[in-house]
C-alpha cells in the first residue's frame, strides 16, 4: 500500500490447518472507512469457479452431461450466428465442456476488441454506467462485434461469453434464476453468509461493513452505482469475503461439494498462458519452473483477486488488490512474496 499510489484497499488471508495458521489482513480504506479483513469485495472471475461447480453438481445429479450440446438447452435466438469460423457454423458441435473449459473458440466480450478500431465492450458499458446488461445482451454484443477464434475443442481462449452462456444453461436446467441457484447450491449450504451476486441478490447477513471499492486504473467503482457491471453475470459478478472464499475452496478440496471423481474431471488441465493452465472453471498456476512446491490451483480475477490452494503446503490464499492494474502484480506478490515468506516461516 505504501509503495504504490494506485492501491487503495488490499485484502489477504493465509490459512493452513496443517501449519496451524490463520492470518487475516487488510490495508487501506473505502471512502475513509479503514480496511477490515471482514469486508466484502468484488471477486471478478473467481465467480467462474462457482458457475463450474454448480454445473458439476448438476452433472452428478443427472440433469446434464458435460458432453451435451449446448443447443439442447439454449434457444435459436441466442445460437444464431454464435460460432461461424471460416464460413462454417460450429454451433451444433459446441458442448458444455467446451464452455466450462474455455475451449469453445468463442470470443470474450470483456477482453477482446472489435476490428476496425471500434470501442470494446467495457468502453461502451462504462460510457453508460446506469445501463443494466442482461446475459443475453452480452452474448448478442459478442456475436455482433467479435469473431470466434477456432473450432470447438481445437484450442483454448478465455471467454466470458462462454460463461454467460453457462449461466443461461443453468437457468434452463433448474428453472430458476442463476443468482437463486448460486445461493441454493453454494452460498446457503456452505453458510457463505456474506456472498451474493451484485445487482441480483443480497447477502444472507449484513456485517455492517461497506463493500470495498474497485479501481479500474484511476477510475473508482462503487459496485452498487455501476449497473453496467450486471454484464459479468455468471462469468464473475460475485461479491464475497476472504473467509467465505476460504469456506468454499476448503469444501471443494475436501470433496464436500462434489465427489472426488467429479473434481478430478474438473482438474484436467490445458495450457492457457505461460505458467497458467485451465481446467473446468478452475486455474492452475506454476510460475516457478522445476519445482512443484509452489503449484497452486483455484481461480484469479482481473481485479487482482485470488482464491488459491497450494497442496504441497496445504495452504489457502485468498484476497484482492481491488485494482485492475494489479492483475499480474498480484500474482507475482503471492508467488514471490507471500509463498516465500511462508516457506521461511515453515523452516523456522
Amino acid at each position: 500500500m505504501a509503495s504504490d499510489p494506485k492501491l487503495h484497499n488490499v485484502y489477504l488471508l493465509v490459512h493452513s490447518d496443517k501449519l496451524d495458521i490463520h492470518w487475516p489482513m487488510a490495508a487501506g480504506d473505502t471512502d475513509g472507512f479503514p480496511a477490515d479483513p471482514r469486508q466484502a469485495y468484488h471477486t471478478a472471475s473467481i465467480g467462474k469457479a462457482f458457475t463450474s461447480v454448480i454445473l458439476a453438481k448438476l452433472v452428478e445429479q443427472g440433469f446434464v452431461r458435460f458432453e451435451d450440446p449446448i443447443a439442447n438447452y439454449l434457444p435459436p435466438s441466442i445460437l444464431k450466428d454464435l460460432h461461424t469460423h471460416k464460413g462454417k457454423n460450429y454451433v451444433p458441435e459446441i458442448q458444455i465442456k467446451h464452455l466450462v473449459s474455455n475451449t469453445s473458440g468463442l470470443p470474450d466480450y470483456y477482453e477482446d476488441k472489435p476490428r476496425g478500431g471500434q470501442a470494446g465492450f467495457m468502453d461502451e458499458a462504462l460510457a453508460n454506467p446506469s445501463r443494466f446488461w442482461t446475459a443475453e445482451e452480452t452474448i448478442a454484443w459478442s456475436t455482433e462485434h467479435l469473431q470466434p477464434r477456432f473450432p470447438p475443442g481445437k484450442g483454448l481462449h478465455y471467454s466470458d461469453t462462454g460463461f454467460n452462456l453457462l449461466g443461461l444453461i443453468i437457468e434452463r436446467v433448474t428453472s430458476k434464476a442463476y443468482h437463486e441457484v448460486l445461493h441454493d447450491y453454494i452460498f446457503t449450504p456452505l453458510e457463505m453468509n456474506h456472498s451474493y451476486l451484485s445487482h441480483y441478490s443480497n447477502p444472507a447477513v449484513d456485517n455492517g461493513l461497506p463493500v470495498a471499492n474497485l479501481h479500474l486504473n484511476d477510475l473508482k467503482i462503487k459496485l452498487e452505482d455501476y449497473r453496467c457491471f450486471s454484464s459479468f453475470y455468471a462469468g464473475g459478478q460475485t461479491v464475497s469475503t476472504s473467509e467465505d472464499l476460504l469456506t468454499f475452496l476448503k469444501a471443494l478440496v475436501n470433496y464436500r461439494i462434489v465427489r472426488k471423481e467429479t473434481l478430478d474431471t474438473m482438474l484436467q488441465w490445458n495450457k492457457m498462458w505461460l505458467g497458467m493452465d485451465y481446467g473446468y472453471g478452475l486455474m492452475r498456476l506454476h510460475f516457478i519452473p522445476f519445482t512443484r512446491k509452489y503449484i497452486g490451483w483455484g481461480h484469479l480475477g482481473a481485479s487482482g483477486a485470488a482464491m488459491l490452494y497450494f497442496p504441497n503446503y496445504d495452504v489457502y490464499i485468498m484476497g484482492s488488490f481491488n485494482q485492475t492494474a494489479y492483475r499480474s502484480k498480484g500474482m507475482n506478490y503471492i508467488f514471490f512474496n507471500v509463498l516465500r515468506k511462508l516457506e521461511k516461516h515453515v523452516r523456522s
